[in-house]
């Protein structure tokens, strides 16, 4: 078999084996973010965080129940019916109301954020699958290049235009693009089944074949932030609860009373089986302790939420103005990359046809080559960084304003 029969099929099954044995479909970006929203892993946490907070919220609404009580004594009368009620005062529901509905609407804010950050790593993993794919492509035309430039020395050295050290170097060069491409491949499959287990799906095989190629991203995707960031909302709103529960702790000094109401029957040697009414009130007294215990809990809740907020402002604004500078300067490494790739590829190409008719050397050949390569994957790094950065400054952008989320 000739040698360049052989590089084509062992490029072949290098790319093709996991996909014929996995049977993979063709899966587009926007299909992988669905599939990481509506069934990735990390988006169950946040799910679960806004269904305690839901739970919370049922709770300081409800009413307490009341409580039944049935007696019997030996004493006259012998039979004591009871109902005790607890009184709820309303200024304690109140803000018992008020603390759930700021935790509702912290555990909101979180679950979208996480639901934008779900989305941005099957965002982030499909783009470094592009990426990917690219250079395996990439590594693929490299190593055929190379075996072509293999024959072209040996058919000069046959010619006796060259010498057998040109066709051991371009052998060996041959073989190193070969080595590149099968590590390229398992690359590849190594970030597929990462955006597989992103979206929920088993990671054993790759069963997705990437659809979208890699391009020039628009950089109108970008935009300013005019609200407050979905991350610094979520810690306001989780201060504004923890300040809440601390007037509740301190309001709860004095415990709720309980009313009590009922009847005793059954004095034969006195009233017979009349019913006599019976009516009471307690009143814990905070004698022995004042409640200081969960104020004291509550006012160190009140810190940490207070320490968050100051955190997540200084970690907001540092996230957007990097992502904002990594966004601009990929995209311009993308405009000046774009041009360099021309470039590199017509001096490969020019010093390749000089080799063939004589008038240049196979070293400046390879140098000619190895430069075009790291050209080409270097535009290919920064097409993905673009696409990233992008993306990242999307979700740290959402904010919230007065009108909704943005």
């Amino acid at each position: 078999m000739e040698p360049m029969r052989a590089t084509r099929l062992i490029l072949t099954v290098l790319v093709a084996a996991p996909s014929l044995l996995a049977q993979p479909q063709r899966l587009t970006r926007a299909a992988a973010i669905d599939a990481a929203v509506s069934r990735g892993a990390r988006l169950a946490f946040a799910a679960a965080d806004t269904n305690v907070a839901r739970a919370l919220g049922l709770s300081a609404r409800a009413f307490p129940n009341p409580t039944f009580g049935a007696a019997y004594s030996k004493d006259t009368p012998q039979y004591h019916l009871t109902v005790d009620l607890p009184v709820d005062y309303p200024w304690l529901r109140d803000t018992r109301v008020k603390v759930a509905t700021a935790t509702q609407q912290a555990s909101r804010y979180r679950f979208r954020f996480e639901r934008a950050a779900a989305a941005l790593d099957a965002d982030t993993l499909y783009t470094h699958a592009q990426a990917q794919l690219a250079h395996l492509q990439l590594s693929r035309r490299n190593a055929l290049d190379a075996d072509s430039l293999r024959r072209i020395a040996v058919a000069r050295r046959d010619a006796g235009d060259a010498s057998d050290l040109d066709v051991e170097l371009a052998a060996l060069v041959a073989g190193e693009q070969r080595n590149a491409a099968a590590n390229d491949s398992l690359a590849y499959l190594d970030v597929v089944l990462s955006l597989q287990t992103v979206m929920g799906l088993p990671a054993d095989s790759a069963r997705l074949v990437i659809a979208d190629s890699l391009g020039v991203p628009a950089a109108s995707d970008a935009r300013a932030t005019m609200g407050t960031p979905l991350t610094v909302a979520a810690a306001q709103a989780g201060l504004e609860a923890a300040e809440l529960l601390t007037k509740l702790e301190r309001r709860n000094r004095w415990a709720p009373p309980n009313i009590m109401a009922g009847f005793d029957t059954r004095d034969p040697g006195g009233t017979g089986n009349k019913l006599l009414p019976t009516f009471g009130l307690s009143l814990p007294i905070p004698l022995l302790d004042g409640n200081r215990g969960p104020i004291a809990l509550a006012d160190a809740e009140r810190d940490r939420a207070q320490a968050e907020l100051a955190l997540s402002r200084s970690g907001s604004q540092a996230a957007i103005a990097r992502a904002s500078r990594e966004r601009e300067s990929a995209l311009a490494r993308v405009q000046r990359g774009g041009q360099l790739v021309a470039s590199a590829n017509r001096v490969a190409a020019m010093s390749l046809t000089a080799f063939r008719e004589g008038a240049a050397t196979l070293a400046s050949v390879l140098e000619a080559q190895r430069t075009a390569r790291d050209v080409l994957g270097n535009y290919v790094d920064d097409l993905a960084r673009a696409w990233i950065s992008i993306a990242t400054t999307r979700v740290l952008t959402l904010t919230v304003t007065p009108d909704g989320l943005q």
